[in-house]
């Protein structure tokens, strides 16, 4: 019933850089910025203006790539991906960007996102006798593709991708161009830069910063920009659809000090937990975050609540992939090696602690354990989001509506679980009073069960067995 991390997975992120001559280079750096959004495999691939050169590895992005690596990615234009599985298993050959070969040259694909008619479309295609090389949803715009008779790419493209539903935020690059196109929905986040003469995409303009590139504009929902020794050309060739972006990226899974969809992500943080200490005060002595990704709305709640902001709980970032626990168990291992206790801060104190959502409960119930015993007198849980009660098809690992938490169990059962003497979460009216600015109405699936895209209904037990 309560098992498993208290955590959504990052999805993938996505890089590209067209007419640079340290492409190979750049790409790194930008999918290094990016490594927050996928952890399990990377990959770049170069192009040279007449062959694709790729390399790709399970793991992350420093680790992968050395110097010899980077020089044998040759060409002035490059696409990379970080990736953790959403539709395909943790392996190598479901890596990316995914690399073809068919009658009109080669193509890489970097896609962020997930096709919710994926299944349907695979099993059409292998009955017309497509192969398929991996288990990933992107590989079937690759067939579509390869498939279609249209007598260009583009629209050959247009047509793969006016088959495929869902969230899709993609670079593609050919021999001689580099493709950007987002689903009409925009749900997943896509920005466009300028290194001086250069154009840079990815998907948060974090990126952006570590290579000194200038922010230009978003990727707009439904819009194709090819890339190429030409210039620069857009398009929108796809039907209108209602602009519903996610919003668990301002939550929890953009970096805070990127852009996405128009808005600050640092800023929407701390005004959920201003929203938060509005709706759900408390009398207690200090305020403390849930690190990392509970600091910004932590210190909003602090600011609001007029309390005073501590570091309760401090987090080491030196944690790997693996790590040995000793033969003698210790309790709670996984949890006290990333966080511990700050017992200066918390003795004698009735502490606030701030997160950023609350999935299976597991984790959370660990961290107060730590907090009491650490000498706190009371822990009060704020949650800056509302209760997690659906899972996402849109391109996040999420786990089964029946082992969501808030799914099965009262805001107060949860509280008993978790030992907290109080819980509260935000509202779906404070989330959007966080977000005002960025004029939209979000994806809010994962709170509302208002799914914006349907998807098949056969379809939706079996994917889910890939999240468990």
């Amino acid at each position: 019933m309560f098992k498993k991390s208290d955590k959504y997975k990052d999805e993938c992120g996505v890089f590209g850089v067209f007419d640079h001559p340290e492409a190979a280079n750049i790409t790194y750096l930008g999918l290094h910025a990016l490594q927050h959004r996928g952890q399990e495999s990377c990959g770049i691939v170069s192009s040279d203006g007449q062959y694709l050169h790729s390399y790709k590895k399970m793991g992350l992005v420093a680790d992968a790539f050395s110097e010899g690596v980077l020089r044998g990615l040759l060409g002035s234009s490059a696409i990379g991906h970080v990736r953790y599985s959403t539709t395909g298993g943790s392996q190598l050959k479901n890596a990316q960007p995914f690399v073809v070969e068919y009658s009109m040259g080669e193509m890489a694909i970097a896609h962020n996102g997930n096709l919710v008619n994926a299944g349907p479309l695979r099993d059409e295609l292998e009955a017309y006798g497509s192969i398929f090389q991996s288990s990933m949803d992107t590989e079937i715009i690759a067939h579509l593709i390869a498939t279609n008779r249209e007598s260009s790419f583009i629209d050959r493209l247009i047509y793969a991708l006016q088959r495929v539903r869902g969230a899709y935020s993609m670079l593609l690059l050919t021999e001689t161009a580099m493709i950007a196109v987002r689903d009409p929905n925009g749900f997943r986040p896509l920005a466009l830069g300028r290194l001086k003469d250069t154009y840079v995409v990815a998907s948060e303009t974090c990126a952006f910063d570590l290579i000194e590139a200038e922010y230009v504009r978003d990727i707009e929902p439904g819009e194709m920009l090819i890339i190429s020794k030409e210039g620069s050309r857009s398009f929108k060739p796809f039907k209108a659809a209602p602009y519903t972006p996610c919003i668990f990226e301002f939550i929890y899974f953009a970096r805070p000090d990127s852009y996405v969809f128009g808005m600050s992500v640092y800023s929407v943080r701390k005004n959920l937990g201003r929203e938060l200490a509005k709706e759900q005060p408390v009398d207690a002595d200090i305020v403390i975050p849930v690190p990392d990704s509970g600091v910004p709305a932590a210190i909003g709640y602090a600011e609001e609540s007029e309390m005073p902001f501590e570091t309760g709980l401090i987090r080491s970032h030196y944690i790997g992939r693996t790590f040995i626990e000793p033969r003698d168990a210790i309790r709670h291992f996984g949890v006290k090696i990333k966080l511990n206790a700050v017992r200066d801060v918390l003795d004698g104190k009735r502490v606030v602690v701030v997160d950023d959502s609350l999935v299976r409960g597991t984790t959370s119930k660990k961290i107060i354990k730590m907090i009491r015993n650490a000498g706190a007198k009371e822990v009060h849980m704020r949650i800056s989001s509302p209760p997690t009660v659906c899972p996402c098809f849109y391109g996040i690992d999420t786990p089964t509506k029946q082992e969501l938490v808030a799914s099965t169990h009262s805001i107060d059962e949860i509280k008993k679980h978790i030992t907290s003497d109080s819980l509260r979460y935000l509202s779906i009216d404070g989330l959007y009073r966080a977000a005002s600015d960025a004029g939209a109405s979000f994806c809010d699936a994962c709170f509302t069960s208002r799914y914006p895209l349907e998807f098949p209904e056969e379809r939706k037990l079996p994917q889910l067995k890939l999240f468990k």
